[in-house]
């Protein structure tokens, strides 16, 4: 027979989240499907070649069990533990810098009371 290991404490090592609690969480919650099933007891176990897919950072996670750990170890040897299969994260959108007033810095109370003008006349 093949060796498991419960998935609560697979993603515990592979250093998924922050605690094991936090794992048996997301998994009784039914946020996390094992081979397009979805799974709600932090007791299933998990077998090297299963496929999870899970949402993580609102980011959907597609991950492969590589191996099956013995401890939660540093985050590169987590890293050997699976292969992900996710698309790439998207890229961020650049926010364009604060406006700069002529003075530099904050603007000044005459400069907040044009700005209030200029809108408060477009606005009508």
């Amino acid at each position: 027979m093949a060796e498991t290991q419960r998935i609560d404490k697979w993603l515990w090592y592979a250093r998924f989240y922050k605690s094991r609690s936090l794992c048996a969480k997301q998994v009784s919650e039914g946020k996390i499907c094992v081979n397009d099933v979805k799974i709600s007891k932090p007791a299933h176990g998990l077998a090297e070649g299963d496929v999870l897919t899970f949402v993580k950072a609102e980011q959907s996670r597609i991950i492969k069990l590589l191996d099956l750990g013995k401890r939660r170890g540093s985050a590169s040897e987590a890293q050997l533990l699976f292969e992900d299969r996710s698309l790439p994260r998207p890229p961020r959108k650049i926010i364009p810098e604060n406006p700069r007033f002529e003075g530099k810095g904050r603007p000044t109370a005459k400069d907040r009371r044009q700005t209030a003008a200029f809108d408060a006349k477009y606005l009508d």
